[in-house]
C-alpha cells in the first residue's frame, strides 16, 4: 500500500508515462491511420463525430473542440461534434427508447458514408457506444475506437482500434486525451499543406 501522498503521486506518474510509451510502441502507426481517414474525410465533404459516456463525453467534446476551433494553427473550421452536447436529444432518446441506443439514433440521423465516427469507451463494452458504432457502420462510415485494454466488443467492430494496454481507467483516459490530441495536430499539419 502506497502511504505517502507523494508516492502516491510519483506512482501515478509513473505509470502514466509506461502506459504512454506502450499505446506508442503498439499504435503509433494506427494514430496516424485515424489522422489519414478523417482527412480524407473532410476532403471528401465529410465531418468527424465523437461520442462516449462519462469522461469519454468529456474527451469527445473536447476533441471536438479542437477542430472546430484550433489546435495549434490558425485556420479554417473542420467538421466536428460530439453527440453528447445536446441534452434534449439525448434525454429524448433515453426517455422514448433508452440509454443504449443514445448514439445510434443520432447517427442515424446525423452520420453518412463519408463520415468518420470516433467512439470512445474505455472498456470498448460501453452498450450505447457499441451500437452507435454498429449503426455508422451500417451507413458506411469510418469506424475509429479508443479503448482500454484490449478494445473489448469494439476490438472486432472498429476500422481502427486504438487500445490503451491497460485497466486502469484514469491511465486509459489520460492516453486519450494525448492520442485525440496527436490526431488534431497530424490533422492540422496534412490539412494546412
Amino acid at each position: 500500500m502506497i502511504e505517502n501522498k507523494l508516492d502516491i503521486i510519483s506512482h501515478s506518474c509513473e505509470s502514466h508515462i509506461k502506459i504512454v510509451d506502450a499505446t506508442l510502441l503498439r499504435h503509433k502507426e494506427s494514430i496516424v491511420e485515424a489522422a489519414d481517414l478523417i482527412c480524407s474525410s473532410i476532403r471528401r465533404g465529410g465531418k468527424v463525430v465523437l461520442f462516449g459516456n462519462g469522461g469519454s463525453a468529456a474527451d469527445a467534446q473536447h476533441i471536438a473542440a479542437e477542430f472546430v476551433g484550433r489546435f495549434l494553427t490558425e485556420r479554417s473550421s473542420l467538421p466536428a461534434f460530439a453527440l453528447t452536447t445536446d441534452p434534449s436529444v439525448v434525454t429524448a432518446i433515453a426517455n422514448d427508447y433508452g440509454y443504449n441506443h443514445i448514439f445510434a439514433r443520432q447517427v442515424e440521423a446525423l452520420v453518412n458514408c463519408d463520415d468518420v465516427v470516433v467512439a470512445i469507451s474505455t472498456s470498448g463494452n460501453s452498450e450505447n457506444v457499441v451500437e452507435g458504432v454498429q449503426a455508422a457502420i451500417k451507413k458506411g462510415a469510418t469506424a475509429v475506437a479508443l479503448s482500454g485494454n484490449g478494445g473489448g466488443r469494439l476490438h472486432d467492430m472498429a476500422n481502427i482500434l486504438i487500445d490503451v494496454p491497460s485497466s486502469d481507467t484514469p491511465r486509459i483516459q489520460e492516453v486519450h486525451v494525448l492520442i485525440g490530441h496527436l490526431i488534431c495536430e497530424l490533422v492540422e499539419n496534412d490539412l494546412l499543406k
